[in-house]
Protein backbone atom coordinates (compact mmCIF):
# COMPACT_ATOMS: atom_id res chain seq x y z
CA UNK A 1 0.00 0.00 0.00
CA UNK A 2 0.86 3.33 -0.72
CA UNK A 3 1.24 6.46 1.98
CA UNK A 4 -1.78 7.19 1.12
CA UNK A 5 -3.83 3.96 1.86
CA UNK A 6 -4.37 3.08 -2.39
CA UNK A 7 -2.64 0.18 -3.38
CA UNK A 8 0.21 1.17 -5.79
CA UNK A 9 -0.69 1.45 -9.74
CA UNK A 10 1.13 -1.72 -11.06
CA UNK A 11 -1.54 -3.36 -8.17
CA UNK A 12 -4.48 -2.15 -10.02
CA UNK A 13 -3.29 -2.19 -13.38
CA UNK A 14 -3.20 -6.19 -12.59
CA UNK A 15 -6.21 -6.44 -10.89
CA UNK A 16 -7.71 -5.04 -14.51
CA UNK A 17 -5.95 -7.22 -16.30
CA UNK A 18 -6.78 -10.42 -13.74
CA UNK A 19 -10.04 -9.28 -14.20
CA UNK A 20 -10.42 -8.82 -18.23
CA UNK A 21 -9.22 -12.22 -18.74
CA UNK A 22 -10.85 -14.13 -16.30
CA UNK A 23 -14.65 -12.30 -17.50
CA UNK A 24 -12.85 -12.42 -21.80
CA UNK A 25 -12.39 -16.20 -21.56
CA UNK A 26 -16.00 -17.03 -19.50
CA UNK A 27 -18.21 -14.83 -21.48
CA UNK A 28 -16.27 -13.41 -24.81
CA UNK A 29 -14.79 -10.20 -25.35
CA UNK A 30 -17.86 -8.76 -26.91
CA UNK A 31 -20.10 -9.31 -23.91
CA UNK A 32 -17.81 -7.83 -21.18
CA UNK A 33 -18.48 -3.67 -20.98
CA UNK A 34 -15.30 -1.91 -19.34
CA UNK A 35 -17.44 -1.01 -16.44
CA UNK A 36 -17.90 -4.48 -15.94
CA UNK A 37 -14.37 -5.26 -15.90
CA UNK A 38 -13.49 -2.54 -13.36
CA UNK A 39 -16.04 -3.84 -11.29
CA UNK A 40 -14.28 -6.93 -10.80
CA UNK A 41 -10.96 -5.54 -10.38
CA UNK A 42 -12.80 -3.37 -7.84
CA UNK A 43 -11.90 0.50 -9.37
CA UNK A 44 -14.03 2.91 -10.94
CA UNK A 45 -14.32 3.17 -14.88
CA UNK A 46 -12.03 6.26 -14.65
CA UNK A 47 -9.22 4.18 -13.09
CA UNK A 48 -9.98 1.45 -15.88
CA UNK A 49 -9.03 3.80 -18.43
CA UNK A 50 -6.09 5.38 -16.80
CA UNK A 51 -4.35 2.11 -17.16
CA UNK A 52 -5.84 0.55 -20.42
CA UNK A 53 -7.49 2.94 -22.85
CA UNK A 54 -9.38 0.18 -24.82
CA UNK A 55 -10.79 -3.09 -23.66
CA UNK A 56 -8.46 -5.08 -25.84
CA UNK A 57 -5.63 -2.67 -24.45
CA UNK A 58 -6.34 -4.95 -21.28
CA UNK A 59 -5.94 -8.25 -22.92
CA UNK A 60 -2.63 -7.03 -24.54
CA UNK A 61 -0.66 -5.98 -20.79
CA UNK A 62 2.03 -3.77 -20.65
CA UNK A 63 3.00 -4.87 -24.27
CA UNK A 64 4.82 -1.15 -24.32
CA UNK A 65 7.38 -3.12 -21.48
CA UNK A 66 7.52 -6.14 -23.88
CA UNK A 67 8.66 -4.15 -26.89
CA UNK A 68 11.19 -2.18 -25.06
CA UNK A 69 12.97 -5.61 -23.64
CA UNK A 70 12.88 -7.45 -27.13
CA UNK A 71 14.64 -3.53 -28.21
CA UNK A 72 17.22 -3.96 -25.80
CA UNK A 73 18.15 -7.04 -26.26
CA UNK A 74 18.86 -6.71 -29.55
CA UNK A 75 20.79 -3.86 -29.05
CA UNK A 76 22.77 -6.17 -26.85
CA UNK A 77 23.07 -8.91 -28.99
CA UNK A 78 26.54 -9.76 -30.09
CA UNK A 79 27.00 -7.99 -32.74
CA UNK A 80 29.26 -11.40 -34.30
CA UNK A 81 26.05 -13.50 -34.10
CA UNK A 82 24.53 -13.83 -37.40
CA UNK A 83 21.19 -11.80 -38.02
CA UNK A 84 18.89 -13.92 -38.05
CA UNK A 85 20.03 -15.74 -35.48
CA UNK A 86 20.14 -12.78 -32.88
CA UNK A 87 16.96 -12.09 -33.61
CA UNK A 88 15.62 -15.31 -32.84
CA UNK A 89 17.31 -15.48 -29.62
CA UNK A 90 16.09 -12.35 -28.74
CA UNK A 91 12.52 -13.47 -29.20
CA UNK A 92 13.25 -16.50 -27.37
CA UNK A 93 14.90 -14.08 -24.41
CA UNK A 94 11.57 -12.23 -24.10
CA UNK A 95 9.37 -14.66 -23.63
CA UNK A 96 10.92 -16.33 -20.89
CA UNK A 97 8.12 -16.52 -18.39
CA UNK A 98 8.26 -17.91 -15.12
CA UNK A 99 6.27 -20.77 -14.46
CA UNK A 100 3.60 -18.96 -12.24
CA UNK A 101 3.26 -16.57 -14.95
CA UNK A 102 2.35 -19.49 -17.84
CA UNK A 103 -1.64 -19.34 -16.58
CA UNK A 104 -2.01 -16.05 -17.61
CA UNK A 105 -0.23 -16.27 -20.45
CA UNK A 106 -2.30 -18.77 -21.64
CA UNK A 107 -5.57 -17.04 -21.46
CA UNK A 108 -3.67 -13.80 -22.62
CA UNK A 109 -2.70 -15.75 -26.15
CA UNK A 110 -5.49 -17.65 -26.19
CA UNK A 111 -7.50 -14.64 -26.46
CA UNK A 112 -5.27 -12.77 -29.15
CA UNK A 113 -5.14 -15.55 -31.48
CA UNK A 114 -8.84 -16.66 -31.08
CA UNK A 115 -10.62 -13.36 -30.56
CA UNK A 116 -11.93 -11.96 -33.59
CA UNK A 117 -12.87 -8.93 -32.22
CA UNK A 118 -8.94 -8.40 -31.06
CA UNK A 119 -7.63 -9.16 -34.86
CA UNK A 120 -7.71 -5.34 -35.57
CA UNK A 121 -6.10 -4.33 -32.54
CA UNK A 122 -3.38 -6.79 -32.83
CA UNK A 123 -2.34 -6.11 -35.43
CA UNK A 124 -1.82 -2.63 -34.25
CA UNK A 125 0.64 -4.62 -31.92
CA UNK A 126 2.61 -6.75 -34.05
CA UNK A 127 3.60 -3.92 -36.19
CA UNK A 128 5.47 -2.22 -33.69
CA UNK A 129 7.50 -5.98 -32.59
CA UNK A 130 7.90 -6.14 -36.99
CA UNK A 131 9.41 -2.37 -36.48
CA UNK A 132 11.51 -3.01 -33.91
CA UNK A 133 13.25 -6.36 -35.46
CA UNK A 134 13.16 -4.21 -39.09
CA UNK A 135 15.28 -1.65 -37.19
CA UNK A 136 18.12 -3.65 -36.17
CA UNK A 137 18.08 -5.50 -38.96
CA UNK A 138 18.48 -2.16 -40.78
CA UNK A 139 21.08 -1.43 -38.12
CA UNK A 140 23.16 -4.20 -38.84
CA UNK A 141 22.51 -4.18 -42.87
CA UNK A 142 22.81 -0.81 -43.64
CA UNK A 143 19.52 -0.62 -45.06
CA UNK A 144 16.42 1.14 -44.31
CA UNK A 145 14.15 -0.37 -41.75
CA UNK A 146 11.35 0.05 -45.05
CA UNK A 147 13.22 -1.95 -47.18
CA UNK A 148 12.17 -5.31 -47.92
CA UNK A 149 15.02 -7.62 -45.88
CA UNK A 150 14.30 -5.99 -42.84
CA UNK A 151 10.71 -5.77 -43.11
CA UNK A 152 10.42 -9.40 -44.50
CA UNK A 153 13.10 -10.63 -41.05
CA UNK A 154 10.05 -8.77 -39.25
CA UNK A 155 7.58 -10.09 -40.08
CA UNK A 156 8.75 -13.70 -40.79
CA UNK A 157 10.34 -14.28 -37.61
CA UNK A 158 6.84 -12.86 -36.22
CA UNK A 159 5.54 -15.07 -37.83
CA UNK A 160 7.39 -17.94 -36.62
CA UNK A 161 6.93 -16.71 -33.03
CA UNK A 162 2.70 -16.77 -33.24
CA UNK A 163 2.89 -20.28 -34.94
CA UNK A 164 5.30 -21.22 -31.74
CA UNK A 165 2.45 -19.78 -29.30
CA UNK A 166 -0.62 -21.19 -31.28
CA UNK A 167 1.28 -24.66 -31.09
CA UNK A 168 2.13 -24.48 -27.31
CA UNK A 169 -1.72 -23.64 -26.01
CA UNK A 170 -2.86 -26.94 -27.86
CA UNK A 171 -1.14 -28.96 -24.97
CA UNK A 172 -0.62 -27.68 -21.49
CA UNK A 173 2.24 -29.98 -21.02
CA UNK A 174 4.68 -28.19 -23.91
CA UNK A 175 7.33 -25.84 -22.90
CA UNK A 176 6.93 -22.71 -24.58
CA UNK A 177 10.51 -21.96 -24.85
CA UNK A 178 10.89 -25.38 -26.87
CA UNK A 179 8.09 -24.40 -29.16
CA UNK A 180 9.73 -21.01 -29.94
CA UNK A 181 13.42 -22.73 -30.07
CA UNK A 182 12.49 -25.06 -32.63
CA UNK A 183 9.87 -22.71 -34.70
CA UNK A 184 13.24 -20.48 -35.23
CA UNK A 185 15.50 -23.52 -35.51
CA UNK A 186 13.30 -24.73 -38.64
CA UNK A 187 13.36 -20.83 -39.94
CA UNK A 188 17.19 -19.80 -39.73
CA UNK A 189 18.59 -23.37 -41.39
CA UNK A 190 15.69 -23.06 -44.38
CA UNK A 191 13.03 -25.97 -42.86
CA UNK A 192 15.64 -28.48 -42.59
CA UNK A 193 12.94 -30.97 -41.72
CA UNK A 194 11.62 -30.46 -45.37
CA UNK A 195 14.75 -31.44 -46.78
CA UNK A 196 14.24 -35.52 -44.82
Amino acid sequence: MTQTGTAPAGDARARVERAALELFALRGFDAVTTEEVADAAGISRRTFFRHHPTKADAVWGDFARHVARLAELLRNTDPARPILAAVCRAYVDVNDYGPDDLPVLRQRMRLILTEPALQAHSQLRYAEIDRVVAEYVARRTGEAPTDLLPRLVGASTRAAAMTAFAVWLTDDGLSLREQLTRAFDELTEGFPSLRR
